[in-house]
């Protein structure tokens, strides 16, 4: 099992904060397969068009990474600042 967390636009247009799912193994690219399996919508706001970063247990990760049982997720819109 892992735990998701879902920020800024996309826990709005995804309607969800956060949710457990089952997990073996796989990493940070099946689980994102995974994701946009569940229909079109999911498919084209988790797309590579829109920006968005994904940390694995609080550490963004830049590359394709493994993802345990356990681990904590979080889909990140890019943060702006001033």
């Amino acid at each position: 099992m892992i735990k998701i967390y879902y920020f800024g636009f996309l826990k709005e247009i995804l309607s969800i904060e956060e949710e457990q799912i089952e997990w073996s193994e796989g990493n940070s690219e099946t689980l994102l397969t995974l994701l946009r399996s569940r229909s079109s919508f999911w498919a084209e706001s988790l797309s590579e068009q829109n920006i968005f970063r994904i940390a694995i247990n609080k550490k963004i990760i830049y590359q394709t990474t493994p993802i345990i049982p356990g681990d904590e997720v979080a889909i990140l819109p890019p943060v702006t600042g001033g």
